[in-house]
């Protein structure tokens, strides 16, 4: 068989090590660094990645000493003791072929204790800490305590560092004039700015040896104010080579930058032509980063020279296979990343251990085992939304005899929905993934059928997933023909006008308002550049940035809701505050504490703040949530057949696809 990508699977030689093909398995913090005792587990979550087939793979951070932890109680790596513990995890990779480096991670202002550190005492945006500006000693030190992270990370066996100097860290907040106002050697000129990254690798160099790989996170787009321009950006990856560093990594945009650079909406590779522009400017190799999910994507990439190397870090949450599925000739069968951040970043920015939405076996991996079933059982799943299909195709995996009814002719359920909004294209490749799946395990999948209790005679159990129904509010002219669902207007949005009132402004409202606000672009890449103002070329601004570029919205729309509170408070929150910034660049109309009076020819009767108003709008569209479809469950017990509701039937939340996949599985491993 011919290697299907030549690029992405050929072998990378750095004189003292190869590396076996050109993936990166990304730095993502995943919770378990900050748990107790739980290096067993690491273990195991790299085990399994370097078992899949992954080049080198990078850890979340660590940090180097106190002042740098991401948060009270994470790990920090600085003495031995420590670093023994971390052989377990080392040990288990290079048994499964991987390499393996560390991240030292040193946050700087952006550290959540009560004392963070900074060139500058000036306060991030996103935490509210003001912090110490370093003394000369302190820095002295804190090149130390980075240099005695590396050496630990070296007795630990690893293979390597990666030195974060990106993403509005320490580092990156030495480099740019937006952070440091410093008028020492450590402040002032470009020399003097680079001074405490290249210094930091040099004593990362010095205590290591020749024969460690040295990684450096490279801010290459800063997006703030303030930021570096193109030529120091290059000034400094020359430096840094010159210093030591093996290899540069792509970082793009600083954790405050009010531009999205990772979720979902963001075109896939958007950022690797800044990546582009410096090759040739080093002759170490780069790699390049943000929103590669696929095989193909990333060979594509290589392929134009864009980069020598691919980083890809959810994407390994989602299937820790991803290389060898694609080395097999198999891509189909990769479980894809959908950038949604729902179970990763979201979790981890609540206090929570880190998984993946389309794949809740991620950093559990000590947790769960899926073994085959000790006494097979015949089983009928009624509903192919999320929680059917994740249940019947794991229910299947451990032997059991399953069929799966659809009443559509297509499966899916609500997330047909959700992968018809602009932006959410990469839902496409679960449905895709799944109907995979169920000819894997050998689900007998009926679609078109809607069985009645009569129908499951003969089966041991049958699984409620028939999923929900679209909420109808009790408003006063509700039946009215202006009137549309919400799967009325995603599936038909020719039928909706030019002027529009969106009931309900949860999750759907605004999906629906993305949806009828979205302005085609047959270069979604330079569309999405233009809206965002993001300029790789650095014409006019330091960090990147341009003036903001948004086409005219084709229509007119109200977002509103009952709740006086702020529309989209319930969003994701690594995603909700970019999605709700959209719609205001397109100039979307937001109304919170609205109460509906009426609904005629003269369009939606409202009242706000005890004043009534009048929406002359063509059509309005019902986003008010979603009720269990439940008509089932009631045939079934009075049948006495024995059964489990899961997912949007046992509680109709918005689109709620993790709870329903992560609660079908729970069930299906436990059956």
């Amino acid at each position: 068989m011919s290697n299907p990508y030549p690029h992405l699977l050929a072998p990378l030689d750095l004189g003292f090590t190869t590396l076996k093909n050109r993936v990166l398995m990304g730095s993502m913090h995943t919770g378990l660094e900050d748990i107790g005792n739980s290096h067993g587990r690491m273990a195991a979550f790299y085990a399994a990645r370097a078992k899949g087939g992954v080049g080198l793979i990078v850890t979340g951070g660590f940090a180097p000493n106190p002042d740098s932890i991401v948060m009270q109680g994470a790990s920090i790596l600085d003495n031995e003791t420590e670093a023994a513990k971390h052989r377990v995890i080392t040990d288990a990779v290079h048994k499964n072929g991987g390499k393996i480096c560390v991240q030292i991670l040193h946050t700087g202002r952006y550290a959540y204790t009560k004392r963070p550190v900074a060139p500058s005492a000036l306060k991030a945006p996103i935490n509210p800490a003001t912090p110490h500006a370093l003394t000369e000693e302190e820095i002295q030190k804190t090149i130390a305590d980075y240099a005695q992270c590396a050496a630990m990370c070296q007795f630990a066996d690893y293979d390597g560092v990666e030195i974060m100097g990106s993403e509005g860290y320490l580092i990156n907040e030495f480099l740019v004039p937006h952070t440091n106002h410093r008028d020492d050697r450590w402040g002032g000129s470009l020399e003097n700015r680079m001074r405490f990254g290249l210094e930091v690798i040099r004593a990362v160099r010095a205590r290591v040896g020749a024969e460690f790989i040295i990684i450096f996170r490279l801010s290459m787009l800063d997006l703030v104010e303030g930021g570096s321009t193109w030529d120091e950006v290059v000034a400094m990856a020359q430096a840094v080579e010159k210093a030591g560093a093996n290899i540069i990594n792509t970082g793009v945009g600083w954790h405050e930058a009010r531009i999205p650079t990772i979720y979902t909406a963001v075109p896939r590779g958007a950022y690797t032509g800044v990546t582009r522009r410096m090759k040739g400017q080093v002759g170490i190799p780069l790699i390049t980063t943000n929103r590669i999910n696929d095989p193909q994507t990333a060979e594509d990439i290589l392929a134009r020279g864009d980069a020598d190397m691919v980083s890809m870090a959810r994407p390994f949450l989602a299937d820790a296979e991803f290389v060898n599925k694609a080395a097999a000739g198999t891509p189909e069968r990769i479980n894809t990343c959908i950038g949604c951040n729902q179970a990763c970043l979201d979790h981890i920015f609540a206090g929570q251990m880190c998984s993946c939405l389309v794949n809740p076996y991620a950093c559990h991996e000590t947790d769960v085992e899926v073994l085959p079933a000790a006494a097979p059982k015949k089983v009928a799943v009624v509903g192919a939304g999320m929680a059917g299909l994740a249940a019947a195709t794991t229910l299947a995996e451990r032997g059991h005899k399953v069929t799966l009814y659809e009443a559509q002719n297509r499966i899916g359920g609500q997330f047909n929905y959700a992968r018809a909004i602009p932006g959410k294209e990469d839902f496409n490749d679960t449905l895709r993934y799944f109907s995979v799946r169920l000819k894997e395990t050998g689900v007998d999948l009926q679609l078109n059928r809607r069985p009645a209790s009569a129908d499951f005679s003969g089966y041991d159990h049958v699984v409620v997933a028939t999923g929900v129904t679209p909420r109808t509010p009790p408003i006063p002219g509700i039946g009215h023909p202006k009137v549309l669902s919400y799967p009325e207007a995603i599936e038909r949005p020719g039928r909706v006008g030019k002027t529009v009132a969106l009931i309900g402004a949860g999750g759907i409202g605004f999906d629906v308002a993305e949806l009828l606000t979205h302005v085609h672009s047959d270069d979604e890449i330079a569309a999405y550049r233009r809206q965002w103002g993001i300029d790789i070329d650095y014409t006019d601004n330091r960090g990147g940035l341009a003036a903001p570029q948004m086409p005219a919205s084709p229509r007119e729309v109200w977002l509103l809701q009952r709740k006086a509170t702020k529309l989209g408070e319930g969003l994701a929150k690594t995603t909700g505050w970019a999605r709700r910034l959209l719609l205001q660049k397109r100039g979307v109309h937001m109304l919170g504490g609205v109460e509906y009076l009426k609904i005629d020819d003269a369009g939606l009767h409202i009242r706000v703040n005890g004043e009534e108003r009048l929406l002359a709008v063509d059509t309005v569209v019902l986003c008010a949530g979603q009720e269990s479809e439940r008509g089932l469950v009631a045939a079934l017990e009075a049948a006495g057949i024995a059964h489990t509701v899961i997912g949007g039937a046992d509680v109709a939340t918005e689109l709620d696809a993790k709870r329903a996949i992560w609660q079908a599985t729970e069930f299906a491993v436990e059956f």
